[in-house]
């Protein structure tokens, strides 16, 4: 145990010194980091991929289930937009430096509030070699070490992604450490890293419910909590009824393992006798297992019975939890009540029904009209994301450049003493 703490700690060592020689990077240098660092995915493809293939045959023959597989997977495409997320952090604003308010206070003294790197970060995420790039990025971009601990199923893609941005960093003549793997995969490697207080300013864990609940219960290091994804798209009584089977589809079956994808239908009583059946068939025919209240199920015949651990569940499958309720006040309270914070919709034409869902949901997104597969960095204008906090404090929603920063006081006197 000992000389696992010792390996480490000697990877928090390391990053500690490169987010020093981060700090002190311009955002030229940064930049042209970033595009090397996005040459390197591409020109790596082929054993990127090959390495990713090894994964990916080891889980099948797991018997893992596809939407696992899905988010383990990577593509020339996947590969590609992941060189293209790099590449899209060039061209935003650099938050580092960001002067955020000046004035005066006591016997004249000058007060700036500036963005500065949190130093840091350690990311804890399961089979989603995408995140390998994302969080790298984002943290680069953001003056931030970072080091990264995948789940051992995508070990042999997490190694080749990282080398190939080592490697970028390195040739750029930057501080390579400032990316760093934690290869060793076990639960005690997992725990130690939690608990290493000394080295990390900010521990994000990103998966399922029991990867997140693991870390908040037992790190040390301060935590930001996101992704689960107990999604809902409500479907209102004055619903365009073809705009929301459309929504619906998009949200539940576009991808289905993903925090931002619907796991839950709510549909008002009015409109459940002809929107139910045509959700019904359009669902059955994509393979989505619905999971129905009793009223529902009178007009969903191809549906089982849903049990109170569906309306809370991320599914992360084929599945979806589906009730009818007496009006938007009985959705309002049963989306807070099973929700997880993350992204909620209501489809309707009706303005004070759609602000009435806005103002009384509790979540860190909430669309009108729009499927829940919007809430994205991506799609948000932030370039690649390092996550979706479901949390309240610091951070909220896709966690872009902004929200891998802190804030500094600087304070200049001429020799001012405390009276």
């Amino acid at each position: 145990m000992e000389t696992l703490k010792t390996e480490i700690y000697a990877l928090g060592a390391k990053a500690r010194q490169a987010a020093v020689r981060m700090a002190a990077l311009s955002a030229v240098d940064k930049n042209s980091m970033l595009r090397a660092m996005a040459a390197a995915l591409r020109s790596e493809a082929p054993v990127i991929l090959a390495a990713n293939a090894i994964d990916v045959e080891a889980a099948k023959a797991k018997s893992m289930n596809a939407a696992f597989v899905d988010r383990l997977t990577l593509t020339a495409d996947r590969l590609e937009a992941m060189a293209c997320g790099l590449e899209d952090l060039v061209g935003l604003k650099d938050p580092v430096g960001q002067v955020l308010g000046g004035w005066k206070g006591a016997q004249d003294i000058e007060i700036t509030k500036v963005r500065v790197p949190f130093g840091v970060i350690g990311m804890i995420y399961e089979a989603r070699p995408n995140v390998t790039a994302d969080a790298a990025g984002i943290c680069f971009k953001t003056g931030n070490a970072v080091i990264l601990r995948g789940s051992g199923e995508a070990k042999a893609s997490n190694l080749a992604v990282v080398k190939a941005l080592r490697q970028a960093i390195r040739q750029q003549e930057g501080p390579e450490d400032a990316v760093q793997l934690l290869e060793d995969t076990s639960r005690e490697a997992a725990l130690e890293f939690m608990r290493m207080n000394r080295y990390l300013d900010l521990l994000i864990p990103r998966g399922g419910a029991g990867l997140i609940q693991t870390v908040v219960r037992e790190a040390t290091v301060p935590v930001i909590e996101t992704g689960i994804g107990n999604c809902h798209i409500y479907v209102d009584a004055a619903a365009d009824q073809q705009m929301a089977l459309d929504i619906l589809l998009n949200a539940k079956t576009q991808r289905i393992g993903v925090c931002n994808a619907a796991e839950s239908l709510l549909v008002h009583r009015e409109i459940a006798a002809q929107f139910l059946p045509m959700a019904g068939a359009a669902l059955a025919a994509k393979g989505v297992e619905m999971r129905a209240c009793p009223e529902s199920r009178t007009y969903l015949p191809q549906s089982s019975a849903a049990t109170e651990e569906d309306y809370g569940a991320e599914f992360l499958d084929m599945i979806i939890s589906i009730k009818v309720v007496e009006n938007l006040d009985e959705a309002i309270e049963h989306i807070n009540t099973y929700g997880t914070r993350h992204s909620e919709a209501i489809i309707t034409k009706d303005y004070g029904a759609a602000r009435q869902f806005t103002g009384r949901i509790d979540a860190a997104v909430v669309l009108v009209n729009a499927s829940t597969r919007f809430t994205d960095g991506g799609m948000f204008g932030f370039g690649a994301e390092i996550g979706i906090s479901t949390q309240k404090l610091h951070a909220r929603g896709p966690m872009g450049l902004e929200e891998m920063t802190t804030i500094k006081y600087i304070v200049q006197g001429d020799g001012q003493i405390r009276k």
